[in-house]
């Protein structure tokens, strides 16, 4: 069995225009500098990665490596969430996912969409560039507007959605596999991956595709009151990525999942910090040390409350106080017999 590795950071929610963040360099000194021993790298800010460069260039990617490497740190995976969503998008949420397009593309839903495959199978290549087994994304959405079934779903739109979701994502997925990487697809709210049941729906319609495995975060799952424990014993064989993020459901008279609209401040789900909210985060180690999760324990900080450097920095020692070094050894192994097989037959009567 393997000890998770970590701890790791994703960077998304930190880069900025002020240093220490707004360099790789600069930026890798700092996590370092925490205890993080593992950077999650978004691929949009060129300042931190040229992700066509780094599919097209071993050179390059090597000296990206190499930057990353000089500060202690390695590369766990990269992040094409905003490419992803862009995959699939209803045509409801066009105007507002188009910023996350380049401005060439936008107002073009066809072109939006061809540039974001384009950059997933930049990210396959990239990541064999880079050594990497796991990918981090979202898979994008066309039924979302639909999650709630008023008014009633025309019959066979699921269908159709999921049947038209994988035609997008199966060329991508096998440019994963043809580079050995796995695309770990973040179950989540907005996405129509958002819980268990719809992503075996897209599974069964992309033929159990051996790379479309799961980026694991409980806290999605505790502002769906989702059990997120049995989640991993039922598909632990497809985690291979896991963000550590935490959460807290306080429900009221007033209001439950949906939200009433309000900030994520006044909301009954909303997401914290490690520690401040509700995730059981020891069972969650020991049943991904049990089901040997191959990956890194990766801090992604999202927090209504607490400053994210704050955040940060107690994230690094909380992820390393729950990393559970896997023994080598049966704990009652001192009291062994040393018994043969003709020994256990005479103790069975045999």
């Amino acid at each position: 069995m393997k000890t998770i590795k970590g701890p790791a950071i994703f960077l998304a929610q930190f880069i900025s225009d002020q240093p220490p963040f707004n360099s790789l360099e600069s930026i890798c000194q700092w996590a370092s500098s925490l205890g993080f021993k593992g950077v999650q790298l978004p691929t949009l800010d060129s300042r931190f990665i040229d992700l066509q460069l780094a599919a097209e260039s071993k050179t390059y990617a090597d000296e990206l490596k190499g930057k990353v490497q000089a500060a202690g740190l390695e590369i766990t995976e990269l992040s094409t969430h905003l490419q992803g969503q862009l995959v699939a998008v209803n045509p409801a949420y066009d105007q507002l996912f188009d910023g996350f397009a380049p401005e060439a593309v936008r107002g073009n839903p066809q072109a939006r969409q061809e540039w974001a495959v384009q950059q997933l199978k930049y990210a396959a290549k990239a990541s064999q560039n880079l050594g990497l087994t796991a990918h981090a994304t979202f898979s994008g959405a066309l039924l979302w507007p639909m999650v709630y079934p008023w008014p009633q779903r025309p019959a066979g739109i699921v269908e159709t959605g999921f049947t038209e979701l994988a035609r997008r994502w199966l060329p991508i997925l096998n440019t994963f596999d043809a580079c050995g990487v796995d695309v770990c697809y973040e179950v989540h709210a907005g996405e129509d991956l958002h819980d268990g049941i719809s992503y075996e729906m897209f599974l069964d319609k992309v033929q159990q595709h051996p790379r479309a495995c799961l980026l694991y975060d409980p806290s999605h799952f505790v502002l769906q009151c989702l059990d997120y424990l049995e989640y991993i014993d039922i598909y632990h064989e497809r985690i291979r990525a896991f963000h550590v993020k935490d959460a807290e459901f306080n429900p009221t008279g007033r209001q439950g999942v949906y939200g009433g609209y309000q900030s994520w401040l006044d909301r009954a789900g909303r997401f914290r910090s490690l520690g401040d909210g509700q995730v059981d985060f020891k069972a969650v180690f020991s049943k991904m040390a049990a089901y040997d999760f191959p990956g890194w324990a990766v801090l992604e900080w999202e927090c209504a409350l607490k400053h994210p450097e704050d955040g940060a920095r107690e994230g690094a020692t909380f992820i390393q106080n729950h990393i559970i070094r896997v023994t080598d050894k049966a704990f009652d192994d001192f009291a062994a017999a040393g018994t043969d097989e003709a020994r256990n037959k005479t103790l069975l009567g045999l």
